[in-house]
């Protein structure tokens, strides 16, 4: 959340890599990073540095090949993990120095299906490790994240995707929810072409709608652990103006992450994110994470041209339940697990602009106000209820070459 403090800062990010193939047998790959922030009035953040490391280095090999288009490959060593609508599980590319793991995976597809299998252990500060922005990343041996990810492809119009993720972390943390939680999940996602009378492309229908149930043991600060039962339910429904000047997009949003109304029963019921990328549904601003939270939006993309693409949001966010902690992005409790009289965190308008020069050459502004609720004005931490609106402005340039 933010600060009530005034703060802006430069940022760069370099990451060169090595890659030998050998046919589809074989590939090996090396990625460093070097990662800055520069020129900043506050402390960075652990998704801000991380200087002269290594990112990924992994071996993909071909285990087994059918002939008929199945196909069963081994991927091993430090790696990006990216699974369906990146509600749960995110590379997080926004952030200035990705998130790693390392670690297994065991992957299948064919025409029909890809399932994944895999153990890993988190590995930078993005990842929830302990934060080395000057110094080596090791894995995090109190922490495994685990799990099993299948996508069916034929499914009508679009993908059916089935999930089992495992978080086991050993060692509590105060500030997070952690311990020992199972997530059980499925997402359906894809579009239809609605035609005119004439025969020629009208609109398009699209959809991602996704839900999840978690269960097992955890501990909220410093709370004995207690048993779990949580989720999320996400939809996104749009539809997109394909013979419109510009082909507008607009997609109405709606997300439900459980809160807990009784902290001090023997369960509990926030729901944890896991590793999201949260920037690119629970507002730009970065305020606010999934858990115990509701999300209404209303969003518009439009194309002033093949190169330029511009869209505003619109959120307006309450707690699932009052007597649950506002939490941020990171996946700490702001302000403390309190109880509030009133639901209503806040509303937010975030407005981009994307410019892409050539396929080397990505420019991307963008301007977001985040205007406080009353669950926020009238906590009882007056670090908290104190503070004015939010505003954040950036832009960036990303060079692939």
């Amino acid at each position: 959340m933010s600060t009530g403090l005034y703060s802006s800062y430069n940022q760069w990010r370099f990451t060169p890599f090595l890659e030998l193939n050998m046919g589809d047998d074989f590939t090996a790959r090396v990625e460093a990073i070097d990662a800055s922030t520069f020129n900043e009035e506050l402390p960075p953040l652990p998704i801000d540095v991380n200087r002269t490391d290594l990112l990924q280095y992994y071996v993909d090999v071909k285990l087994l090949d059918s002939g008929v288009g199945e196909k069963l490959r081994v991927k091993a060593g430090r790696q990006t993990l990216l699974y369906g609508s990146q509600h749960l599980v995110s590379p997080l590319a926004w952030a200035n120095t990705f998130r790693n793991f390392e670690g297994v995976k065991l992957y299948y597809t064919s025409d029909a299906w890809n399932i994944d299998g895999f153990a890993t252990r988190p590995v930078n500060g993005t990842s929830g490790n302990i934060n080395r922005p000057l110094s080596y990343d090791t894995p995090d041996q109190s922490r495994t994240f685990s799990g099993v990810y299948s996508t069916y492809k034929n499914a009508p119009n679009g993908v059916l995707d089935f999930y089992w993720l495992w978080l086991d972390e050993v060692d509590d943390s105060p500030t997070l929810i952690d311990g020992d939680r199972h997530t059980f999940g499925s997402r359906y996602a894809g579009a239809i072409p609605i035609n005119a009378e004439c025969g020629d492309l009208w609109m398009t229908l699209g959809w991602d709608y996704e839900g999840a149930i978690q269960t097992g043991s955890d501990v909220v600060g410093t709370a004995p652990a207690r048993d779990v039962l949580a989720g999320f339910v996400s939809t996104r429904t749009g539809l997109t103006f394909n013979t419109m000047p510009w082909t507008p997009t607009l997609d109405g949003v709606f997300f439900w992450g459980s809160g807990d109304s009784d902290p001090d029963d023997g369960t509990i019921n926030t729901v944890s994110t896991l590793f999201p990328l949260g920037h690119a549904y629970w507002g730009q601003i970065d305020n606010l994470d999934g858990q115990n939270l509701l999300d209404y939006s209303v969003q518009l993309t439009v194309n002033p041209s093949k190169k330029l693409s511009c869209q505003a949001q619109w959120h307006w966010f309450d707690k699932d339940k009052r007597e649950d902690a506002i939490w941020n992005v990171a996946g700490a409790p702001f302000g403390g697990i309190v109880a509030t009289e009133s639901r209503h965190i806040g509303t937010e308008l975030d407005l981009v602009a994307t410019y892409k020069v050539n396929s080397n050459l990505t420019l991307q502004g963008g301007y977001f106000w985040f205007f406080y609720g009353d669950a926020v004005t009238e906590n009882p931490n007056p670090q908290v209820a104190d503070r004015g609106n939010a505003e954040s402005y950036y832009f960036f340039a990303n060079w692939q070459f």
